[in-house]
């Protein structure tokens, strides 16, 4: 399989980091190894950032940006290429209760 190059415009999976799994849009190339990548913050919860090339996996989607776009532009040719973020629930998490009582051993007799 062919990589997607990487470009202005590309939009991109975050595959390391508290933000693996979650789609962004590169802004800018930094140099050889960074770019800049933005979610938006609004649609992806993905700030404006730079981050190294290895820890996204660019896709083959493509949106038509110039370079250092600002969000609101990015908002504007995206309408629906990515799906809004979910808003963050505690429902359907487990929670497990540790007892803090300390199990005593009875001396003597």
């Amino acid at each position: 399989m062919i990589m997607p190059a990487i470009e202005v415009g590309r939009l991109c999976v975050k595959n390391t980091g508290r933000e693996a799994g979650k789609q962004c849009v590169i802004v800018d190339i930094i140099d050889k190894s960074f770019v800049l990548v933005t979610g938006p913050k609004k649609l992806t919860g993905i700030k404006r950032r730079r981050v190294n090339i290895r820890h996204i996996k660019p896709t083959e989607e493509k949106i038509k940006i110039k370079k250092g776009a600002s969000d609101n532009e990015i908002l504007k040719k995206m309408k629906g290429e990515i799906k809004p973020k979910k808003p963050l629930t505690k429902k359907g998490k487990k929670t497990v209760k540790k007892s803090r009582k300390k199990d005593t051993v009875k001396k003597g007799g």
